[in-house]
């Protein structure tokens, strides 16, 4: 008898989406990478298309049409009404019995955890946090930006570097070495140059991200206020993640905090240890790691938490993915 699709997995990014094909037992059957995923730019129609031809191919290569359930973790789904209409526009395609969405943070908590319990913080571009448990419950921030009360990333890191910098260049602000080596790292001489070159896009404007190591190594090296920005990035984590655990009744209980995204799993020493510092005054019990696995095998244990799946199928598909 041939091999059953159990659960499609979807990880959806703003510039990736991977997916993967399991069956009942573990087997991994087409994994298959697509675009983009970004609604709010494309609408949510032309989305989904994206996702629709990456599945396509994975389904292919599995030679299914369809599975008992799909698990997707995507990017901009961060709100729940938002969860609900992408759901909905999952379930009119008819890739599964059965359609879950969820929000891409809870890909990588739960590729980070042996079971659904537990908090994430993921510090890439943005910021954002949530946590699980086994019996359904969960917690979350909407994570939008700073109407919703966020500060850091990789994004608002370099933005405030930038801010510090300028301000240090023309008198205004306190004196930091950012103001000449952010800069450098576009071989410029001056932030002047800098505040022009990004003004007048001769440097693009998405290349800001690149501000965000150096950043890091002006602090490593002693700068004040370049240290001043990792240690408030290292208050905001630990800030989401008691919080996150004190809404689940966790802040006592050995459970792990996961980090994850290209800021945090870069292991910057300064911001590292902040972390763990401060995680030990707040959640004393809380184990912190980062997770460096691919976050669609979290979206894969997700589905096969929903569809009852045993320990060791769990531990089958994340031997396929970590090996």
């Amino acid at each position: 008898m041939g091999l059953t699709a159990d659960v499609l997995a979807i990880d959806a990014g703003n510039s990736k989406t991977d997916v993967a094909v399991v069956a009942a037992d573990g087997t991994v059957l087409a994994t298959a990478r697509g675009g983009g995923f970004q609604p709010p730019v494309v609408g949510v129609g032309a989305a989904v298309d994206v996702l629709a031809e990456a599945v396509g191919r994975a389904y292919s290569a599995a030679g299914v049409t369809s599975v008992a359930h799909v698990s997707a973790c995507l990017a901009n789904a961060d709100l729940p009404v938002e969860e609900e209409q992408l759901a909905a526009a999952l379930h009119a395609r008819a890739w599964g019995t059965t359609a879950e969405v969820r929000n891409d943070t809870f890909a990588i908590l739960r590729a980070g955890v042996a079971e659904p319990r537990g908090v994430a913080v993921v510090c890439g571009a943005g910021i954002n946090c949530v946590g699980m448990r086994p019996d359904g419950r969960t917690a979350r921030f909407p994570a939008i930006g700073r109407i919703s009360g966020d500060w850091g990333g990789g994004w608002g890191l370099a933005s405030e570097a930038l801010w510090y910098a300028a301000r240090a260049e023309d008198g205004r602000g306190e004196a930091t070495a950012l103001a000449r080596t952010l800069p450098a790292h576009f071989g410029l001489g001056s932030m002047y140059a800098l505040i022009e070159a990004l003004h007048l896009e001769h440097v693009e404007p998405d290349r800001r991200h690149e501000l965000t190591p150096v950043l890091f190594r002006t602090a490593a090296d002693g700068d004040p206020i370049a240290r001043s920005l990792v240690d408030r990035l290292a208050e905001e984590v630990v800030a989401m993640a008691s919080v996150a655990l004190g809404r689940l009744d966790l802040l006592g209980d050995p459970v792990p905090v996961v980090l994850g995204g290209s800021v945090l799993a870069a292991r910057h020493p300064l911001l590292d240890d902040g972390i763990r510092r401060l995680l030990s005054e707040r959640a004393p019990k809380a184990v912190p790691r980062v997770v460096t696995a691919r976050p669609v095998l979290g979206a894969v244990l997700l589905g096969l938490d929903h569809t009852g799946a045993p320990a060791e199928v769990q531990e089958r598909v994340r031997a396929y993915f970590e090996g």
